[in-house]
Order: structure tokens, then C-alpha cells, then sequence
């Protein structure tokens, strides 16, 4: 096919299953398109996911290790990760397995010419009772907060067309980067297809999000984001300037102004 793909997984703590990752990846995308790239952004790993990508590094060519001296958040990684993509499209999940990169050949599909991004959905959430409570109250949350109408605001499992970046700037260093993503995502008008994905039990090591201090700072952070985004409109008002700036361009004589095209999110 003509799509090339970046890949990407953030890595945090993930020695005992980010090998599987890589390699399920790289079988995956070899038989999707013959352009392809798998990177992995390790995020100040103390354990021994640097030794494990030095070794894989050595097997796999098209493997790509983005290394932080120290840890910069969940957030720091991904955008890292999107920087070092240089593919047309780019998929990123996590590197802890609790999503099926075999998966990402059910996404493809779903990105047609009409559509900008596709955006798995949990088909059932495997994870401990406490966690599946809090996710749902977040995730009603957010929708209700930041006005996003899609199913699943917490699913890190995408593929996004590279040239999105184009217009989405991220800024976000915690766990909230991906409210940030799909809220300026759905402001800028891209188009955004949903798909149907498995969500494993964690098989190794444990989350980072779930512990009071944590917890405390996402609230924060949530609460800044949405007085940025939502009651200031700050992206918004920012993508209205920069059209005001496109170069004109003259045709038959004439002066004419070029803007950016308006788009209809999918509902």
C-alpha cells in the first residue's frame, strides 16, 4: 500500500514486555507497507528497557530509540515521539501491552481519504474494579468538560495522519496530553473514525497514574487545560490568526487571499 507508517511506543518501566511490542510491531507493519519505522521513546527507564532496545536494536534495523536522560512524564514521551516520526501516518500505544499492536491492521482500513485520524475505543476494560470506576467518572468528565464526542478519550491506541501536527501543537507534559490532543484535534475540525479494540490486563509492572499525588496533579492540570482551551479558546483564537497570515496569492491579476479549508468533524 502507499501509506508509510511511523510507530511509536512511550516506555516507561517496561523491560518484560516491550521486546514482545517491538516485534509485534515490526511483523505487523511488514505486512501493511513496505515504508515503515518503529520507535520507541524511553522515558528515564531505571530498569532495563535500555539494555533490552540496545539489543533489539541490533536485530531489528527499522527500530529508532529516542532515549530521556531523565524521565520528562507521560506527556514528554509522546511528544517525542510524534517530533521523531517521519512518516505520513503515525501510530503510537503504549509499551506496557495492554493493547494488541496486531491491532493497528484494523485501524488502517478506517483511514481513508476523508478521514484524519483513527481513534480505537476499549471493547471492555480489563483492569481492577477501582480503576474501571475512576476511568469511567474521568472519562464522562472530560467528554462533558472539554465537548468531545467520541467514544473513548483515554484509549491511546491512534493513527494520525502526520500533517495534522501541522496545526496541533502540543504542550503538555502529564497524562492530560491526550485531552489536549483530542480537544485540539476536534477544534482545528479534523476528521476522526472510531474502531473497536481489545484492552489487556496489565502483565507486568503497574500503572503510574494511580496514587493521590498523581491523581491530584491531573485534576490540576485538567482544570488549566480547560480554561485554556475551552473558556479562553486559546487554540482556537491562535488557528484564526495564523490563517489571517497565509500569503496571499495573486491569480488572473487579482489579489486573492488563501485560507486553510473548514472541515466537519465526523460525528
Amino acid at each position: 500500500m502507499g501509506l508509510s507508517i511511523s510507530a511509536f511506543f512511550p516506555a516507561y518501566n517496561d523491560a518484560g514486555t516491550i521486546a514482545s511490542m517491538v516485534v509485534l510491531a515490526d511483523r505487523t507493519l511488514r505486512a501493511l507497507t513496505d515504508d515503515y519505522e518503529i520507535i520507541v521513546v524511553n522515558d528515564g527507564s531505571p530498569d532495563h528497557t535500555g539494555d533490552i532496545l540496545a539489543d533489539l536494536q541490533q536485530r531489528y534495523p527499522r527500530l529508532r530509540v529516542v532515549t530521556h536522560p531523565t524521565n520528562r512524564g507521560y506527556g514528554g514521551a509522546l511528544r517525542s515521539g510524534f517530533a521523531a516520526a517521519t512518516k505520513d501516518a503515525i501510530f503510537y500505544t503504549d509499551g506496557d501491552a495492554q493493547y494488541d499492536p496486531r491491532e493497528l491492521a484494523l485501524l488502517v482500513p478506517a483511514l481513508t481519504p476523508d478521514v484524519d485520524i483513527v481513534n480505537g475505543y476499549k471493547i471492555e476494560r480489563h483492569d481492577p474494579l477501582h480503576r474501571i470506576i475512576i476511568g469511567r467518572v474521568y472519562h464522562h468528565l472530560v467528554r462533558l468538560l472539554f465537548r468531545l464526542r467520541m467514544r473513548d478519550v483515554d484509549c491511546d491506541f491512534r493513527l494520525i495522519r502526520r500533517r495534522v501536527f501541522d496545526k496541533v501543537d502540543l504542550r503538555e507534559d502529564s497524562g492530560v496530553i491526550c485531552v489536549e490532543l483530542m480537544t485540539k484535534i476536534h477544534q482545528a475540525g479534523f476528521r476522526i473514525a472510531e474502531v473497536p479494540v481489545h484492552h489487556y490486563h496489565r502483565a507486568y509492572g503497574r500503572s503510574q497514574f494511580f496514587n493521590v499525588p498523581r491523581v491530584a496533579r491531573v485534576a490540576r492540570d485538567l482544570l488549566r487545560l480547560w480554561w485554556q482551551l475551552v473558556v479562553r479558546d486559546e487554540f482556537r483564537r491562535r488557528l484564526r490568526a495564523q490563517e489571517q497570515l497565509v500569503p496571499a496569492a495573486r491569480r488572473d491579476g487579482q489579489l486573492v487571499v488563501e485560507t486553510a479549508p473548514s472541515v466537519r468533524v465526523q460525528q
